[in-house]
């Protein structure tokens, strides 16, 4: 009788393989280390104050990583609110990036427009692959460094064809970080390869699909669907109108 290899299909990864899930896996383990001692020192000190129950209340009803709150750009108090869903192997996504971004960011900065970004995974959902959960995931990453924009933008300007899944490639996702100042660190690389944020893609992508929207660029200008209506096809000059009309 053959003896089985205990490591199954692990036996013929390469050493560098194993070395690389083996510090991923300890990374992630680290990290969840922390997040229970600050949650712990949170508990007692909330618990010595009454507010025990206050704190899960906010557990349960907040906080980005629970419901997968859009990522805002621009002023908050802007009199008008540009709402997008995208997934970055959309096609139809880099079109409508490369044709409407410079008028977006001229509102941006003018402070007449905040844009809300829902990022989703529909690309990989209807043809497999990964490139659309990665990138979302490295693009959350990015905006803890506070540049979410700039990466965003990088990526819709280096986007592969649609059926080349390259975003699904780590190494792919931190050397395009390299085209954004300050922000290719070593913090930043761990949360793309530990995939830190994959639950909030998760829910903002299963957001989506519960919105009853059927593809992406999904595009609302507070709350009204701007991109659909092909009879009366939205442009860079009727975006900006409809933003300064509304003050």
């Amino acid at each position: 009788m053959s003896q089985k290899d205990p490591s199954g299909h692990e036996g013929k990864r390469t050493a560098t393989e194993r070395l690389r899930e083996e510090r991923k896996r300890e990374r992630a383990a680290e990290r969840r280390g922390r997040n229970l001692k600050v949650a712990g020192v949170v508990v007692a000190l909330l618990a010595a104050a009454g507010g025990v129950g206050a704190m899960l209340a906010q557990q349960s009803g907040g906080g980005v990583e629970n419901d997968a709150k859009p990522i805002t750009v621009g002023k908050r108090d802007a009199p008008a609110k540009l709402t997008v869903y995208e997934d970055f192997r959309c096609p139809a996504c880099g079109q409508f990036e490369q044709r409407f971004r410079k008028t977006i960011h001229g509102l941006e900065k003018q402070g007449k427009l905040r844009a809300e970004y829902h990022l989703v995974t529909i690309i990989d959902d209807n043809m497999g692959g990964s490139g659309s959960h990665a990138a979302a995931n490295a693009a959350v990453c990015a905006r803890d460094e506070g540049r979410f924009r700039q990466y965003h933008d990088v990526l819709f300007q280096n986007q592969p064809e649609e059926q080349d899944d390259a975003f699904a490639d780590e190494k792919t996702l931190v050397k395009l970080a390299g085209k954004v100042g300050g922000l290719d660190s070593s913090r930043f690389r761990d949360c793309v390869t530990d995939g830190s944020h994959e639950d909030w893609v998760k829910k903002s992508s299963a957001s989506f699909k519960k919105s009853g929207y059927q593809s992406t660029p999904t595009v609302l200008l507070d709350g009204e669907n701007v991109y659909g209506d092909q009879s009366e096809p939205l442009t860079p000059e009727s975006l900006k109108r409809k933003v300064e009309e509304k003050g």
